[in-house]
């Protein structure tokens, strides 16, 4: 299923966003001048364990790599992906 999953960015509400069928998976953040502050990922319960948290952190990873931006991981699930994927390490900001 993660294979074919379409992910977008919705800066409206400023998340990442993955149509489910019904249900929505999202990474919210907060722009904060050129940083993205990562709060929080939410999947629903019925598809985790599929990727998909993933494949929206290294979506989400890529756009501020492409825009030049910088990230903050509040949110644990990014910050694990982070830790767990160096080459998005360079991106991080630190100290807020």
């Amino acid at each position: 299923m993660s294979d074919s999953l379409s992910i977008r960015h919705n800066p409206n509400l400023n998340r990442f966003e993955a149509e489910l069928g019904a249900e929505l998976a999202h990474m919210d953040y907060m722009k904060v001048g050129n940083t993205l502050i990562f709060t929080h990922t939410e999947v629903p319960e019925s598809f985790e364990g599929n990727g998909i948290g993933g494949k929206l952190a290294k979506f989400a990873l890529t756009y501020v790599k492409d825009n030049e931006m910088t990230a903050a991981p509040l949110c644990p699930f990014v910050k694990s992906y982070i830790e767990r994927h160096p080459e998005y390490k360079s991106l991080v900001r630190l100290g807020g």
